[in-house]
């Protein structure tokens, strides 16, 4: 009798431990999109300390503190990560899948759910042998899902090389079912007698329209239409030993007109805007259109530009 309600406790805990594995293994689409749509921000650079997808040397420690911890970290927030990624919209549900995602990303298969790995292998463990092939059946399903990302994903300069400058009909945020659509040139073929960057989508526009290799056009209606542009640059001090933040009206207003920023983004006024890397992180602010239509924030001294004074000693009196 004793035996028979072990072998079916035994039992019970592997068909859970399965189940686990094959429901953690279901939802790595649905984390991948979440992944993409927000956590690439930080994880794929490893901005702000977070550690970078399939770097398993960076997430082995946070897996040993087991998937409850990584989970409550992701929900409730941690150092520079703020609840839920910065993005309040996301079930706990949510974001439980996108930690799985980046977990099997970084740990393979064998790791990738580490809650269910006790209760698989505790009372049958040459019965446990199966569990793993769950995972690696359900193991190419993100790779379907590669080309769904969603068209206002996060941060899209930040995408991996060969994901840049995209023809149009491929890059998420055109319609491909609109004719006009695939009339359009491909950026890269556009691009070509631009100068090149290191950063976003590889062009360093201001240096481009410097040296007369574009000529965007100011008046929709009228070709001859100047730019008003106002050469003042804005100095934000910064706490600590970081360097401040040299803001130049020049280079904006070049491209943009006043109106674009004021005062909907920023109000005209000294003291009158709180800004912080989370808010531009959040897409506020400099993050309107930084990290979607001009460099991305990954590239701190483009903004962090005015060094500090290093602090002078004291003489010692004698």
């Amino acid at each position: 009798m004793k035996k028979s309600l072990m072998l079916r406790a035994g039992l019970f805990a592997l068909a859970t431990g399965v189940l686990s594995l094959s429901a953690f293994a279901a939802d790595l689409p649905n984390g991948k999109a979440i992944y993409d749509a927000g956590c690439v921000a930080c994880h794929s650079t490893g901005a702000a300390g977070a550690p970078k997808l399939g770097d398993a040397a960076a997430w082995a420690p946070r897996v040993k503190t087991g998937a409850p911890s990584l989970y409550n970290s992701a929900i409730k927030g941690k150092g520079a990560m703020p609840p839920k990624g910065g993005n309040a919209s996301l079930s706990e549900a949510d974001v439980r899948a996108a930690v799985n995602y980046m977990i099997s990303q970084s740990e393979g298969p064998k790791g990738a759910a580490p809650a269910a790995a006790a209760p698989a292998s505790a009372p049958a463990p040459a019965a446990a042998a199966p569990a793993p092939v769950a995972v690696v059946a359900a193991a190419p399903a993100p790779a379907a899902a590669t080309g769904a990302a969603p068209a206002n994903t996060f941060n899209r300069l930040m995408k991996p090389a060969a994901q840049r400058n995209l023809p149009p009909p491929q890059d998420g945020i055109h319609d491909p079912e609109n004719d006009g659509t695939h009339s359009l040139q491909p950026p890269l073929s556009a691009f070509t007698a631009f100068v090149r960057n290191n950063d976003g989508n590889r062009v360093d526009w201001v240096k481009t329209l410097g040296e007369n290799r574009i000529q965007p056009r100011f008046d929709r209606n009228d070709p001859n239409a100047k730019p008003m542009v106002m050469d003042m640059n804005i100095v934000r001090e910064v706490k600590g030993t970081m360097p401040d933040v040299v803001y130049p009206h020049k280079q904006h207003t070049e491209w943009l007109d006043c109106s674009n920023c004021h005062p909907a983004i920023f109000v005209p006024q000294k003291g009158a805007n709180q800004i912080s890397m989370a808010s531009i992180l959040l897409g506020q602010a400099c993050g309107v259109c930084h990290g979607k239509v001009a460099f991305p924030v990954s590239e701190c001294r483009r903004c962090h530009s005015k060094s500090k004074a290093l602090p002078v000693k004291a003489e010692a009196k004698p």
